[in-house]
């Protein structure tokens, strides 16, 4: 298996001024040779962000410090749709197409893969546990979630409640119990990681929620594709609020994350370019829209680094791209 190394330059780096805007954050976006949708970037370090190439078959890494670019190309067609790094540098990637989740050494270039039962052939959406002794994931058309033990292995099956729910975005809550956004219905399921036992939480008529996370309060946030709403669920009580986006019924939310402000980041992927919002559970407003430059296409996946106060994101115009959320003045 050969690696390639690209070096390139910054391609877009200003901020998404437009008449749309609304207090824009700074992005920048680097262009990606390989193409093949480079997608979910992990921010790992200052230097280092790891990134899936769907399409290509390919894991990536950037270092924004000087815009290197390292591919390792996967040979399976394993379609790879997300990927997650643990503390000791260790990438993970959904082998989506083929049914496995992969484990990447990058001091040994070395990939293991770990099969996933039947019951889940197309892996989705990883992340880990608190102790990152396990990998919770989706798996979309297989209509289930699981869990693989770092340890042994094993993997756990935990079924949707209903038909066709296309389990998607996964959240852990500081109590481990893991959020899940049911994409092909109206409800977010909650699963206790002892007893693995599902609950689900019904959300308003029509909605579809895709992407979720959650606030150190708590709480579980979403984002309703189908409605254009961004969604708040408290836990205890069942109780559900929404707040209707900027751009509305077009506003086809995908990507989201938090920072370290609690603030909800998501971006509205039906309007072209692509905008990125900010929202403040404080104010309960949304506090900032900003352009994406490269138009973006789709942003399907986001990661907030905290150590710099950025959001990461991939592009469907094959860009990884990043945006100042936090700076040094908040």
């Amino acid at each position: 298996m050969r690696t390639l190394i690209a070096l390139i330059i910054i391609i877009l780096a200003a901020p998404g001024y437009a008449a749309d805007s609304r207090n824009p954050v700074e992005i920048r976006e680097w262009e990606i040779p390989a193409g093949g949708r480079s997608r979910d970037p992990f921010a790992f370090r200052k230097d280092t962000v790891w990134f899936a190439g769907q399409a290509g078959d390919y894991l990536g890494r950037l270092n924004p410090l000087t815009n290197e670019i390292f591919i390792r190309e996967l040979d399976d067609g394993a379609g790879p749709h997300n990927l997650i790094v643990g503390s000791d540098g260790i990438v993970w990637y959904s082998g989506n197409l083929s049914g496995y989740i992969g484990r990447y050494d990058p001091t040994t270039d070395k990939v293991e893969k770990f099969k996933t039962p039947d019951a889940a052939h197309d892996p989705h959406t990883l992340v880990f546990d608190q102790d990152e002794k396990n990998i919770w994931f989706t798996s979309q058309s297989a209509n289930v979630m699981g869990r693989l033990s770092l340890d042994s292995h094993k993997v756990d099956i935990i079924p949707s409640p209903v038909d066709y729910a296309r389990p998607y975005g996964i959240v852990m809550a500081a109590d481990g119990t893991a959020w899940v956004a049911l994409f092909g219905t109206n409800r977010i399921a909650a699963i206790d990681p002892v007893t693995l036992k599902l609950k689900s939480y019904l959300l308003p008529e029509g909605a579809r929620p895709r992407r979720i996370d959650t606030t150190s309060d708590g709480l579980i946030w979403y984002v309703d594709y189908r409605r254009g709403y961004l969604g708040r669920i408290e836990p205890k009580s069942g109780g559900i609020k929404e707040w209707q986006m900027p751009s509305a019924k077009n506003a086809n939310p995908y990507g989201m994350a938090v920072d370290a402000k609690d603030r909800v980041w998501f971006v509205e992927t039906g309007v072209s370019p692509n905008r990125l919002v900010g929202f403040d559970p404080k104010s309960k407003d949304f506090i900032s829209v900003t352009p994406i430059p490269s138009g973006a296409g789709s942003v399907r996946h986001m990661y907030y680094q905290k150590e710099t106060g950025q959001v990461w994101f991939g592009t469907d115009e094959n860009t990884i791209g990043r945006a100042q959320v936090i700076t040094g003045s908040d």
